[in-house]
């Protein structure tokens, strides 16, 4: 027989003797023999070795549970949104953004198509947060008081589309599809304004817009002197020249001076700002009439006086003189100072020679020519015209034939600018040093990147990203910079990161370096993988562990494919390598359910949602559950992205009204006033706030007093029985993960002991049950402690521990705080183990029996001593040992019996073989019958006479005892000879069965031996 010690619970210095009695005949049923027993529970600060208690050991075990689904949402509140609507038909929520400003909190939301139907503006809206749950919302009117000094043609340009933050406040409001009138072509260049926090415009910003070849300030220089006839054909001509003008702040202005004797100015430059206006002007203009022609006065009168800055001349328009007269000037000499102050100010002249005057009177206008040619700038060809009479005027601004046109220099520099304007800026990112913009329009579509900076203004060309958009594909419209941004990588590297979701169908980001002359170079190339997933169309860099370089990459690809060919929609994840480069690490997907989500149409950083320290994340699917839209959150980790989203929010459990919910999102600020993170998200005609909730994690604490008992010295009476009593104390400390003033909550905890046994062992004093119920309020930084009062009764089992488990939540789910997902949720078993908290034991064993025998002189097992007793002694002599186990292995003539345990000091090692040679005494019994009772031989019958008959003789061997008994041998002795050696009987046969070779089992086997015989004749 062997025994083997395993660790259990076995506490440090402390002696366990076991007695097992072993059956040694017969089975008999198990039986457990307690004497008493302790209830030990977690030790204060470890004490010297005491002298323990006899008796047996049972623990208690605490533990700590929160109950089944209370973490399936995290700590964003959707029991309270707030939602704050606006006009659907404005696409009010198509971007969003978190304001504040000297403590007033706000909300803005862009509405792009904000506008009549002619003419979609665009605007931002102001939702105030106050303590409402929802509030109006007014309309900022941002562009009219943005862009009044740069355009009024506002049409269509969709303000509002873009809403970014702004540094170091305010915020960026851009209108991708602001329109650039040139002539009559529109070109959609895009415009920001940078706003301050009060919401005033600062700064207007149009990096791709340049100045049109029509910014003109144009001054007409009109003879208006008896000769001049008829006057209303020169009004007629001044109707016609002035209604081709695409007179404008932004393009050309128009001021008239009349001149005869004296010069008057008829109108000034800033006095119409509109082609219809000085149309309907030039209607009214009355002919000055004069003896004189003092046209080199009337030049100089323009050149200083009508392009001056107080008549409206504007810095940097092209300034053109036109000059219209029918004769010779009666000033010539003075025409060479008119004409020097004009190449001062680099007027442009042109002049119209009207020869009328002359071919009435058959005068030769030679002369004349050659002064109006002198007048005009040269070459002649380009800028002198000249007409037969004053109805002709209109032949020269009518005529078809472009050189004859008296605006053709003119255009033709205008349309040289115009190839260069069809860019957009689509998307910003905001830089440190500047602002990048992605401009999808540039080159014929293929797209572009420009960064605005204090390094001044940076456009790469076409050639420079060539590497990776070859020239044979420049007119597939990649759509370059449809999404831009920056990541900054090891050695404090920043690489810019733009987006080009058409690249060959299936998209690609590129990450460059930009240097101050426009050079590229691209690092790195990422390529979508299916045709029409607009791989590309968002990215988002994060910096998981707050260190200031980019940990992940995140690349949306909103219309990917999924099951049932629906576009669900995917977000790819690239993770920083040590090569500066950014490798795959998996994908982040939508809920796995074949329907439209385009999951990853909208991606956003957070600072941090869940107070761990780590950049968090949210990704829209405004497609989901039939357009009602749902927002993911999801949490950082390390430098890492959980790739299972922690929150998943619907929008349809927000408002069933809602559509497309998580178009856009943005998360940076707290609004509600309870120094926690908020989301705004967009929505179709809405726009969302929802509100984080503080995260608690609750330190559970149990003490029992006393420390242990013995059953056997009962201490108080329950339930009319004698009973063990104790006291349990549970205490509860609430520590908040996140920032912010102290909070209290109250706690529903349960108690229950033994809830793993079908009948209980211990109950609680106040209701005589294994559970009880209490509301804990608990104050974030206060330990609260309560008395748990509970009794043990008199047990048979008391080797298994007595569970004492708590279950706690919060009452107040809708408002209250969360309970941290990721703290612990089990109290340990206290192990009082040394501060290091590992358990060094000792375990010494040592094991004897009350009989032995050896093999030449083997112990005798004889019918009254049937019982073999094993004393087992087990020691631990250093520190707790836990879930200890002792085996007994015996031989197979051994039955256990029954058990006993005290506790003893003993001494020995782990490990003990006992052994003693057993004999045991037989127990065997015969019997026999006969089909022959009586059969009497005459003695005077002769061997002659017949012989008698046949007859059987049975014999029965019977092994009464428990084992077999081999190599046994039966001797029968029979009479068969009489008086005179005569022969009365003989054995005719001998046969036996169940015999065996083998040894015979212990079921009471039984031996048959028959003998057969005949009697034998006299």
């Amino acid at each position: 027989m062997g025994c083997a010690l395993q660790n259990g619970a076995l506490p440090g210095w402390c002696d366990v003797c076991v007695w097992t009695w072993f059956s040694l005949l017969q089975k008999s049923c198990m039986k457990i023999l307690p004497t008493h027993y302790a209830l030990t529970t977690p030790p204060p600060p470890r004490p010297p070795p005491p002298t323990p208690p006899p008796g047996s050991t049972l623990s208690v075990t605490p533990f700590c549970r929160v109950p089944s689904g209370l973490c399936e949402s995290f700590n964003i509140d959707i029991k309270r949104p707030r939602i704050f609507t606006g006009p659907e038909e404005a696409l009010f929520g198509f971007s969003v953004l978190q304001h504040e400003n000297e403590g007033e909190k706000s909300m803005l939301v862009g509405a792009p198509w904000d506008g009549p139907l002619n003419n979609r503006r665009g605007d931002v809206y102001k939702c105030l947060v106050e303590d409402e749950s929802n509030s109006n919302c007014t309309k900022v009117n941002l562009g009219e008081r943005a862009f009044h000094n740069i355009s009024r043609n506002l049409k269509n340009s969709h303000l509002g589309m873009t809403l970014s933050p702004d540094s170091p406040d305010g915020f960026l409001a851009c209108a991708p599809l602001w329109s650039q009138e040139c002539g009559t072509s529109v070109f959609s260049t895009g415009i920001c304004t940078s706003v301050s926090d009060d919401l005033e415009p600062r700064e207007t910003i149009a990096p791709t817009a340049q100045r049109c070849a029509t910014y003109m300030d144009i001054v007409i220089v009109l003879d208006g002197s008896n000769s001049i006839y008829p006057w209303y054909q020169v009004q007629n001509f001044l109707s016609n020249i002035l209604s081709k003008f695409h007179i404008s702040p932004e393009q050309m202005q128009v001021g008239v001076l009349q001149y005869g004797e004296v010069a008057v100015h008829e109108w000034s430059l800033r006095d119409y700002q509109t082609t219809q206006e000085v149309v309907e002007a030039a209607k009214n203009i009355s002919r000055q009439e004069g003896r004189e022609t003092r046209t080199a006065y009337a030049i100089h009168m323009g050149c200083t006086e009508a392009f001056s800055p107080e008549r409206g001349a504007r810095e940097g328009a092209t300034k053109v003189m036109i000059v219209v007269t029918d004769g010779e000037s009666h000033d010539g000499e003075e025409l060479p100072d008119a004409l020097e102050e004009c190449e001062k100010r680099n007027i442009t002249r042109y002049a119209i020679a009207v020869l009328g005057h002359y071919i009435r009177r058959q005068q030769d206008p030679e002369t004349f020519i050659s002064e109006i040619k002198y007048i005009a700038s040269d070459p002649d060809d380009k800028y002198f015209f000249n007409v037969t009479d004053e109805a002709a005027l209109n032949d020269i601004v009518d005529m078809r034939a472009p050189s004859k046109h008296i605006l053709w220099p003119l255009l033709v520099k205008y349309f040289m600018v115009l190839s260069h304007l069809s860019q957009t800026p689509f998307h910003v990112f905001l830089l440190q040093d500047g602002i990048l913009f992605g401009m999808v329009g540039a080159y014929d579509w293929d797209g572009g990147v420009l960064k605005e900076g204090t390094e001044g203004r940076i456009m790469p060309t076409r050639e420079a990203f060539e590497s990776e958009f070859p020239q044979e594909l420049k007119n597939h419209a990649a759509y370059l910079g449809y999404t831009v941004s920056s990541v900054m990588v090891g050695d404090w590297r920043r690489l810019y990161v733009a987006g080009a979701p058409r690249f060959k169908h299936k998209g690609k980001v590129i990450l460059f370096e930009l240097s101050n002359d426009g050079d590229v170079n691209i690092v790195q190339a990422l390529n979508g993988e299916q045709i029409g997933s607009y791989y590309g169309s968002e990215v988002c860099g994060l910096d998981v562990d707050q260190d200031g370089i980019t940990d992940v990459l995140l690349v949306a690809a909103p219309m990917y494919l999924g099951p049932g060919n629906k576009e669900a929609g995917k977000v790819y994840i690239y993770s920083l390598s040590g090569e500066e480069l950014f490798v795959s690490n998996g994908t982040l997907k939508a809920e796995d359910r074949s329907q439209d989500a385009r999951f990853g149409y909208a991606l956003a950083s957070v600072p941090d949602l869940n107070h761990d320290g780590y950049t968090d994340l949210l990704v829209g699917a405004p497609l989901e559950d039939g357009h009602k839209g749902a927002l993911y959150v999801y949490h950082g980790l390390g430098i890492h992205i959980i790739h299972t989203h922690k929150q998943r929010i619907a929008g349809s459990s927000l408002s069933p009204s809602l559509q497309y919910f998580g178009r856009s999102v943005s998360g940076r600020l707290d609004l509600d006033g309870d120094d926690l993170l908020d989301l705004a998200v967009g929505a179709q005609g809405s726009a969302v706030l929802l509100s984080s909730r503080n995260i608690v994690q609750i330190n559970a604490s149990l003490f029992f007093q006393p420390h242990s008992i013995n059953v056997i010295q009962k201490t108080c009476l329950r339930g009319g029985r004698e009973s063990a009593c104790l006291n349990a104390t549970v205490c509860f400390l609430a520590v908040s993960r996140s920032p912010g003033r102290s909070i209290s909550f109250e706690l529903s905890v349960a108690a229950m002991l033994d809830d793993r046994k079908l009948s209980a062992r211990a109950l609680f004093d106040n209701n005589s049950q294994r559970q009880t119920q209490l509301g804990v309020r608990v104050h974030t930084g206060e330990t609260v402690c309560h008395n748990l009062p509970f009794h043990v009764f008199d047990t048979a089992d008391y080797i298994r521990p007595i569970s004492f488990s708590l279950r706690f939540k919060i009452n107040d789910t809708e408002s209250g705080p969360v309970l941290d997902e990721g703290w612990p949720t089990t109290i340990a078993f206290f192990k009082d183990c040394g501060e290091d908290d590992v358990c060094v034991t000792d375990l010494v064993l040592q094991a004897h029996m009350d009989i032995s025998g050896t093999r030449q002189q083997p112990y005798v097992i004889r019918s009254p001593r049937r019982r073999l007793s094993v004393e087992v002694q087990l020691q631990n002599r250093l520190e707790n040992a836990y879930n200890t186990s002792l085996t007994l292995h015996s031989s197979r003539n051994l039955h256990f019996s029954s058990l006993s345990i005290r506790r003893e000091a003993t001494l020995g090692d782990n490990s003990v073989q006992l052994q003693t040679v057993v004999q045991y005494e037989p127990d065997l019994f015969i019997t026999s019958d006969s089909n022959l009772n009586r059969y009497e031989v005459h003695p005077t019958r002769t061997v002659s006479e017949a012989v008698g008959p046949e007859f059987y003789t049975h014999f029965r061997l019977q092994n009464l005892g428990c084992y077999s008994v081999s190599q046994l041998e039966l001797r029968l002795s029979l009479p068969s000879i009489a008086a005179g050696d005569r022969v009365f009987m003989t054995v005719t046969d001998v046969f036996s069965y169940n015999v065996r070779t083998a040894p015979l089992s212990a079921l009471h086997p039984l031996l048959y031996q028959a003998v057969r015989g005949k009697r034998a004749g006299f």
